[in-house]
């Protein structure tokens, strides 16, 4: 669902069939099948180079979309996200998005307060799953997304509203409602297992999925790339920016399913559930149809 990199490519970078290859490639070494190549928040220009290339890229065995994380972020929840980069949707940005949508199954994340509600309209209608990621979002803002087509919640309780007794935020918002399929980061860094175990008896197997947010060291032996600018460092497993910003991480997703039965305490088949066909049920995929595709070829 979110795979910014892999064998030392960054999506952003290589905005390229040869680079895309690479990605899938890595990750088909650790169990992922299928997966959507993730663009960071970035120049507009960047898009564009995705958008030239998605539709060679869809081709690739194990493509089945694209993630567009931003830009229309909240910059009181940017994380690793450059603030230059963050802001709102411009019609150049949604021409560039329109060609991405038209090619396979892609999930673009926003934050909900951020955009107008006309927006989420626009997005769907090119077909794309809308999810709220990087958001400072009230909970009444998340359901009223929701109300608008939105489906999904990208990285859960990372760089996002948390819950409190009066502000449930969107934290308490995608626990809440059921309309709503949300991703988690079971690394055992992100995310402590406790909120993971409390997430998982809110949302259950069906509507909680792993993900990786992987980036370029996946399938390599490196320690440190280079993220528009600065220096990223993996040390005991942790990727971090030079202000100590957690930056992506540093997860295959057959070890995320190994953490998802050591924290969480789920079973094996909750595990590979959350991993594959709830995912995939996001997606809205025929999961026989596509598994018959990928072993065809």
């Amino acid at each position: 669902m979110q795979a910014n990199g892999g064998g030392s490519v960054l999506l952003n970078d290589e905005t390229t069939e040869e680079g895309v290859c690479r990605i899938v490639a890595a990750h088909r070494e650790f169990g992922t099948t299928s997966c959507l190549p993730t663009l960071i928040t970035d120049f507009t220009d960047v898009i564009e180079r995705l958008a030239a290339a998605a539709a060679d890229c869809i081709q690739i065995p194990g493509v089945l979309g694209f993630h567009l994380e931003g830009p229309a972020l909240s910059k009181a929840r940017e994380g690793v996200h450059l603030e230059c980069h963050i802001g709102a949707l411009t019609r150049r940005d949604l021409l560039a998005m329109q060609s991405i949508g038209r090619h396979g199954r892609s999930i673009v994340t926003i934050a909900p307060e951020c955009v107008a509600s006309s927006i989420i309209d626009e997005l769907i209608q090119m077909g794309f799953r809308v999810s709220a990621g990087h958001t400072d979002a009230s909970a009444a803002e998340v359901r009223a997304a929701a109300d608008r087509g939105m489906s999904g919640i990208t990285h859960l309780f990372n760089a996002m509203s948390q819950l409190t007794s009066r502000e449930p935020g969107v934290v308490g918002a995608a626990l809440d409602d059921d309309r709503l399929f949300a991703g988690v980061n079971c690394d055992g860094i992100h995310v402590d297992p406790v909120s993971l175990r409390i997430a998982a008896r809110c949302k259950g197997a069906n509507r909680l999925m792993l993900i990786t947010d992987a980036m370029p060291l996946i399938g390599t032996d490196h320690r440190q790339f280079e993220l528009q600018g600065r220096r990223i460092t993996l040390q005991d497993d942790r990727l971090t920016a030079p202000d100590g910003t957690l930056a992506g991480a540093h997860l295959t997703m057959i070890q995320a399913v190994r953490n998802a039965v050591a924290l969480v305490g789920l079973t094996l088949t909750g595990a590979l559930t959350m991993a594959s066909r709830t995912p995939a049920t996001f997606l809205g995929m025929n999961l026989s149809g596509t598994y018959r595709t990928w072993v065809s070829r």
